[in-house]
């Protein structure tokens, strides 16, 4: 009987969805992978705004010229600081699954993921002072 309480514990349904984003408890590897999830599901929809925007320049001149009055606005370039956190962060941390593939550093994960999110916030916050001190 209490296989069967396992196994119907185990069971994904709607209800125990919120569970999914409560951060108690959650080891390295458990932030890495939901970090790692949310910045390829943003990077996604990044893409496709990226489409709508090239589509929408191509348009002619005055569409152009008013693209870029837009990008210099506050939403625009916070969008820019946001964007380049994710592809940092979804980068480095593909590094570490890359190396954790080949069985190269594997008792070093979590220090890995660590150095790949010290590395996203610094770079990030390098990127933003130059982006918002213009």
């Amino acid at each position: 009987m209490r296989n069967r309480d396992v196994r119907a514990r185990d069971i994904p349904s709607p209800v125990k969805a919120p569970r999914w984003f409560d951060p108690r408890g959650r080891d390295a590897g458990s932030w890495a992978f939901m970090l790692n999830r949310l910045t390829g599901l943003g990077l996604t929809l990044y893409l496709g705004l990226h489409l709508v925007v090239l589509n929408k320049l191509a348009q002619g001149p005055e569409a152009y010229d008013e693209f870029i009055a837009f990008s210099q606005s506050l939403l625009i370039k916070t969008g820019e600081v946001i964007l380049i956190a994710a592809v940092l962060f979804h980068g480095l941390n593909g590094l570490r699954l890359t190396l954790h593939a080949f069985g190269v550093g594997i008792r070093r994960q979590k220090q890995l993921f660590v150095f790949a999110l010290a590395g996203t916030i610094f770079i990030s916050i390098a990127f933003a002072m130059r982006v918002f001190g213009r």
